[in-house]
């Protein structure tokens, strides 16, 4: 388990400040207290991150659980309470995981913190594939949770994706039973109202009595669809490069060309937008809503370019005018 933090921490060379995002739970425990005899034994500037919901009535205990583990190991515990916005149709678990995530972020940048660890393993892995199967996630979101993603100057890392739970588990139980110190036990990761909860109580039981190696073949698919993914991204890198035109001066975004664009075959065509709107940060359409901007950027061809298409996608719009895409800020 060390070995795999050390090696997760390897991919960038002169990490001298880290962070563990340490919820109270037994995994994010295992990984403060990892973390905590590396830190001593390297020289290492460690911070603990804590996030509270409020979603729940023992969120105040769960905080002080946390710091109790923090003192324990010699860290300070810094925490961040957050108000999830339960209005913005993500439903809880997505809502929560975005205030935390923000929160994590917002509390690396505010201690200089250029690598943000988080205690993911390979159960949550292979729950994670399940999820965006049943969501109806494209090629491209099934490559799941990776072991390193850039988030602005942040390093988020994920060094356990290979680990599995019991070993986990285990290392708690040692540490418990040396200590006395116990995590805590949030009941909504067995929610049935929530998806992965669902799936925790009622779907893993089952693979598990039939196939109880679910969650490793989970897992390497994981790996294999993020390779394919990256293939795919580069593919679509060079892709776009072939039908970008000059920005104008008022632009800062490249514009791409309509005529260039309808030569592709359909499946480039997708590849093409997807790419040019991820570039963008531009939150993905649907296939069907995708699929509809491609039927009137065709249609838009047929007609000529005397006609304008104007195609609304969140925050952003998405203009044809004279044989140019243009992506532009919804006023």
């Amino acid at each position: 388990m060390a070995a795999a933090i050390v090696d997760c921490l390897n991919v960038q060379p002169g990490l001298d400040r880290i962070a563990v995002g340490l919820s109270g739970g037994p995994d994010s425990a295992a990984l403060a207290i990892c973390c905590a005899e590396l830190a001593k034994q390297n020289h290492l500037d460690l911070n603990l991150f804590h996030v509270h919901h409020g979603l729940h009535a023992k969120a105040d205990q769960w905080m002080q659980s946390s710091a109790e583990l923090a003192k324990r190991l010699g860290f300070t515990l810094t925490t961040q309470k957050v108000a999830v916005d339960l209005n913005t149709g993500l439903g809880v678990e997505a809502a929560a995981r975005q205030a935390r995530h923000a929160a994590l972020l917002e509390m690396s940048h505010t201690h200089g913190v250029k690598a943000l660890m988080v205690a993911h393993h390979m159960q949550d892995q292979a729950e994670t594939v399940l999820l965006r199967l049943l969501r109806g996630a494209g090629v491209m979101g099934l490559g799941a949770m990776k072991p390193v993603t850039p988030q602005g100057d942040v390093l988020l890392l994920r060094p356990w994706l290979d680990v599995e739970r019991e070993q986990i588990l285990a290392f708690v139980a040692a540490y418990s039973a040396a200590t006395g110190w116990q995590p805590v036990d949030d009941p909504s990761n067995r929610d049935e109202a929530l998806g992965r909860g669902a799936l925790r109580e009622r779907v893993i039981p089952a693979l598990r009595r039939r196939w109880p190696a679910w969650h490793r073949t989970l897992s390497r698919h994981a790996q294999q669809a993020a390779e394919a993914e990256q293939l795919l991204s580069e593919f679509g890198h060079y892709l776009l490069q072939t039908v970008l035109t000059e920005a104008l001066p008022s632009e800062k975004r490249c514009a791409i060309d309509l005529l260039s664009w309808r030569g592709l075959n359909q499946p480039q065509q997708a590849l093409v937008l997807r790419t040019w709107l991820a570039q963008a940060a531009v939150p993905m359409p649907t296939q069907a809503r995708l699929g509809d901007l491609m039927r009137q950027l065709r249609q838009l061809h047929a007609l000529g370019h005397d006609r304008a298409l104007q195609w609304q996608h969140g925050s952003s719009v998405i203009y044809c005018i004279r044989g140019r895409i243009e992506l532009h800020a919804k006023i």
